[in-house]
């Protein structure tokens, strides 16, 4: 059930797996990606997940895969993992149908919250592919910084995806939670 407020937030379960990886998959990979602004069509093929992968981040200890709904469907999802200090942002999704409404705010802002709260961190850490430009500057107006610490595509691994071009890695983007 919908809140007055907004969409509802809960843990993933294992019957939710199936919904997640089609949610993954929608906003960023294939022609129905295209429909939202975060989509990765142009620059990766292949998956973007899979039923393992996510079952691996639900039954992570200190990982959290947050689901959220709006009347009653999956609209969004994100995870979350306690890493010390700081928290870990990632499998970030929002449905292509409804974004742009500012849904995408109000997950990262309640993520943000929940690790502060939960875990006590001081910190927001996540990883963005480089060549992102669009992705990064939405980070960055919500105070995220850009650290210049990059690490690797993982080529020749296709459950990351296959490449498009040469020249990808993961920037590190970083922030402070007061």
């Amino acid at each position: 059930m919908e809140t007055p407020t907004g969409p509802t937030f809960r843990d993933a379960t294992d019957a939710d797996v199936d919904a997640l990886v089609a949610l993954v998959e929608s906003a960023y990979r294939g022609d129905a990606s295209r429909a939202g602004w975060t989509t990765e069509a142009d620059i990766l093929d292949g998956q973007r997940t899979d039923p393992e992968g996510v079952r691996q981040v639900i039954k992570t200890p200190d990982s959290r895969l947050l689901v959220v709904e709006r009347e009653g469907r999956i609209v969004a999802c994100c995870q979350l993992e306690h890493r010390g200090a700081h928290a870990y942002f990632g499998m970030f999704a929002v449905s292509p149908t409804v974004q742009g409404a500012g849904l995408g705010k109000t997950v990262l802002a309640e993520a943000e919250r929940q690790a502060r709260a939960d875990w006590g961190v001081t910190e927001m850490h996540m990883t963005v592919i480089s060549v992102r430009d669009d992705l990064i500057g939405w980070y960055e107006r919500r105070g995220y910084r850009r650290t210049g610490e990059t690490t690797p595509f993982p080529y020749g691994d296709e459950r990351f995806g296959i490449p498009r071009r040469p020249d990808l890695c993961f920037e590190l983007l970083v922030k402070p939670l007061v």
